[in-house]
């Protein structure tokens, strides 16, 4: 028995199975903490019911609540005897309820925790109304009436009030993507033709060219842009009387009457009248409209497609950058630089520089990359803008410089490991032919070698598509009010700031007012974000089998 034992123990058997059991143990791990991040940011876009019952205060007063449950725990009795709430002997703990009850506006706040006990007569009426706005969060309560121009819409036989207001929230949304389209389309293109003309004019006086004829010129086209503003004007003004037409008269849980104009409602929907398959369609409209819909009320409602936006575009600039940068050094070092105590001291660096804390890197890049270069590129480029900076302040650009700086060392490690697996018989033979050194690395080594070099690209992706020291201090916001990626020449605005999902991670929920409504925000944007990093590795690693394919006859 010890000899087999011992045997099995010689074989590496032991360490095979702890190695299996680790590695089980690590994508179980995985897998829950994936679910449970789903479970609970995908729930909330999910139509929850919405209960109605009647409330009993401390000191025998009733009144109604309204609102969805987010929320149930038990609470220690001695936890709420110190908070001043009467609980007989013997009861060691109570259920409590947080409830989403909206109507901020009115009451002043969305969410209110209710003991479980002090609820009585719940019901879910079939009429009960949630009405998503624009501005003060969600509205719980029953439809009255909808009013067009101040009066009461008088309906037909047969005609019904909630089909009446769906449509006519319809039509202020189609009104509204129509006002959108002036507003960040056309007049947005006319500011940045007026800001052209002004900058065209502003360096024409500083090189002394401003010529009578120059000048007329650019009133010229001023008048012309100036012209189309009063005209999209015009039309706005008309739009915004048309959106501001009709209005809702509804209910609140207290009784209160409260008028809301449909230009400030987003939907409004009946979850406890919708069938399953209606809550499934309902569903699927909500997760498609967190995907491409913009932020709004400080990031706790809305989209994030900006984010989603912003991160793709990063990565996919600092892969352009750090690439070729990688690769280059790799070749140096591995190909030409004479092997020597200098090389092995450049490659200890670039291995501690992949230990640098991103903080470090961000410092770098605001100091360096901003207030020196990007300074430096406005007096040399853009003298007519300043003192407003261009490229002297945080932006696209130096976001994916300084990521590409971040992740160099891992593509120049990967790339390098890469080189040397290719045997030298290989270079030897392309030698022999009469290739050149250059040619045979052109044409065959780094060829063979460009699996390892996408490893390198994949695991820089991974580490700086999840990075947000950094970028807090080069380039990303809050909030930007447009993509960095437009219609507008240069189509490609490298100077603009941009928003990030894992600032937008931090934002929602370390920085929100409102951080019950945020909870589950943060838990689908992490869902998120880890769905982008995965996307953009599954897509480098596709390139890379293919790579690995093409040039396996060759290692052969």
């Amino acid at each position: 028995m010890r000899v087999s034992l011992k045997n099995w123990s010689q074989k590496g058997s032991p360490w095979i199975w702890l190695n299996a059991g680790a590695v089980a143990i690590s994508l179980i791990m995985v897998v829950g903490l994936l679910g449970l991040i789903a479970a609970k940011g995908l729930v909330h876009f999910w139509p929850h019911a919405v209960m109605e019952a009647e409330h009993i205060a401390a000191d025998g007063t009733r009144s109604v609540v309204i609102g969805e449950i987010v929320e149930t725990e038990d609470v220690a009795a001695e936890q709420l005897r110190t908070a001043g709430v009467t609980v007989p002997d013997g009861v060691d703990f109570l259920s409590r309820d947080l409830l989403k009850i909206g109507n901020r506006d009115v009451s002043g706040f969305d969410f209110r925790w209710v003991l479980d006990r002090d609820l009585s007569n719940k019901r879910y009426p079939e009429k009960l109304m949630v009405m998503e706005r624009y501005e003060w969060g969600n509205f719980y309560g029953y439809l009255h009436s909808v009013k067009e121009r101040g009066q009461e819409v008088s309906l037909s036989k047969g005609q019904d009030l909630w089909l009446e207001l769906q449509s006519r929230i319809e039509r202020a949304e189609g009104i509204r993507e129509k006002i959108d389209h002036i507003e960040k389309g056309e007049i947005g293109s006319i500011n940045r033709g007026l800001e052209r003309l002004r900058l065209k004019q502003r360096a024409l006086e500083l090189k002394g060219k401003a010529t009578p004829k120059k000048l007329a010129d650019i009133q010229a086209e001023r008048t012309e842009y100036d012209i189309r503003y009063e005209g999209l004007q015009t039309e706005l003004t008309e739009l915004y009387g048309l959106i501001n037409r009709d209005s809702l008269v509804a209910t609140t849980m207290d009784e209160s009457v409260v008028e809301i104009p449909l230009a400030k409602v987003v939907k409004a929907y009946r979850p406890n009248q919708m069938n399953l398959f209606e809550k499934v369609i309902f569903y699927v409209k909500q997760i498609g409209a967190f995907i491409t819909e913009d932020p709004r009320e400080a990031n706790t409602e809305g989209g994030i497609f900006p984010a989603i936006f912003g991160t793709v575009m990063m990565v996919i600039l600092m892969s352009i950058l750090v690439t070729p940068l990688g690769v280059i050094t790799a070749v140096y070092l591995r190909e030409y630089a004479r092997q020597g105590p200098l090389t092995r001291v450049i490659r200890i660096a670039v291995n501690n520089l992949a230990g640098v804390p991103s903080i470090v890197y961000g410092v770098f890049g605001l100091g360096f990359f901003i207030y020196f270069i990007g300074s430096g590129v406005d007096q040399a480029m853009f003298p007519e803008a300043l003192p407003s900076p261009t490229f002297g302040t945080p932006g696209l650009l130096w976001a994916s410089i300084t990521l590409a700086l971040l992740t160099l060392p891992v593509v120049i490690v990967a790339t390098e490991e890469g080189l040397s697996r290719i045997p030298r018989s290989i270079r030897e033979g392309s030698l022999a032919l009469g290739a050149t050194k250059a040619e045979t690395l052109w044409r065959v080594v780094i060829p063979m070698a460009s699996p390892a070099m996408m490893t390198g690209v994949i695991l820089a992706i991974a580490r700086a598509a999840g990075e947000v020291a950094p970028l807090m201090l080069v380039g990303v916001v809050k909030l930007a009010p447009s993509l960095p990626l437009d219609g507008n020449f240069p189509y490609l605005h490298l100077d603009q700031k941009f928003m990030h999902l894992g600032f937008h991670i931090y934002d929602v929920g370390f920085q929100s007012p409102n951080v019950e409504a945020a909870r589950p925000l943060v838990y689908a944007t992490s869902l998120l974000l880890v769905v982008v990093i995965a996307l953009l590795n599954l897509s480098a690693v596709s390139i890379r089998n293919r790579l690995r394919e093409k040039y396996k006859a060759l290692e052969m």
